[in-house]
């Protein structure tokens, strides 16, 4: 199938890329890959005229998207309103050095998702989307942990924002000189670049016997964050969404 057969978002002048249109991808199962195989987001938003960007985690069901904050939170009584919203992701992949200034560039995969964010009112969709606010990161670890207090509820909103416009643009090129420069005595490469997940550091205070449990294992020293969340997000969503 190709990506014009995809399930796509729809296109006009508010997502439309207009600049190298060619990395430009609006069929979903591209810009969900973006947005799973990360956790921060940038929340835009305008309050009396004045525009805010906001970081925050985030995670996406099917077309819809979440993100959470105190209940005290600007953004979040904004957003409650019905707000027109933008919600941005990138990945950093590398560095291009070219053989001029003008062809120095980096490779990046980036989405810009649009809609209207909505406060979620109900208790029991509240608790849900709470529920899985951390088990898209770590599949299953709610049922593990101490319950939710009233008190912790109440001092946490959710948002959540149907997709209702969204581009991704992705350059993943490299190299791109003129043909004329590449006879230039020029140093020339392209820098990879990646986040890795670090050792684990225990709770200093861990009751004795405590240990690290196997469902954690994704997240293991050395690995890309990128490809840890992606598998997070397939085991917590099994079903493809």
């Amino acid at each position: 199938m190709s990506e014009q057969q995809m399930p796509s978002y729809p296109v006009d002048d508010t997502n439309r890329v207009k600049r190298r249109h060619q990395r430009a991808h609006y069929d979903h199962a591209t810009v969900h890959a973006v947005l799973d195989s990360a956790t921060l987001c940038h929340v835009s938003y305008v309050i009396d005229g004045q525009p805010y960007c906001t970081p925050t985690l985030f995670w996406r069901e099917g077309t819809t998207l979440y993100w959470h904050g105190s209940s005290a939170s600007r953004m979040l009584r904004s957003l409650s309103e019905g707000q027109p919203t933008c919600l941005t992701v990138t990945h950093l992949d590398g560095l291009v050095l070219a053989r001029s200034a003008f062809h120095h560039s980096a490779d990046y995969r980036s989405v810009m998702a649009f809609g209207h964010a909505r406060l979620i009112e109900d208790p029991a969709e509240k608790e849900r989307a709470l529920v899985m606010m951390v088990d898209r990161l770590f599949p299953g670890r709610t049922a593990s942990l101490r319950p939710t207090t009233e008190q912790e509820l109440k001092a946490t909103s959710v948002v959540t924002m149907e997709i209702e416009k969204a581009s991704a643009k992705i350059r993943a090129a490299g190299i791109i000189d003129d043909e004329e420069d590449y006879a230039l005595p020029i140093y020339a490469e392209r820098i990879p670049v990646h986040t890795l997940i670090g050792a684990p550091e225990p709770d200093g205070r861990l009751v004795a016997g405590v240990t690290r449990p196997a469902t954690l294992s994704g997240f293991s020293a050395g690995r890309r964050l990128d490809e840890a969340l992606t598998e997070a997000y397939a085991a917590s969503y099994p079903a493809g969404s």
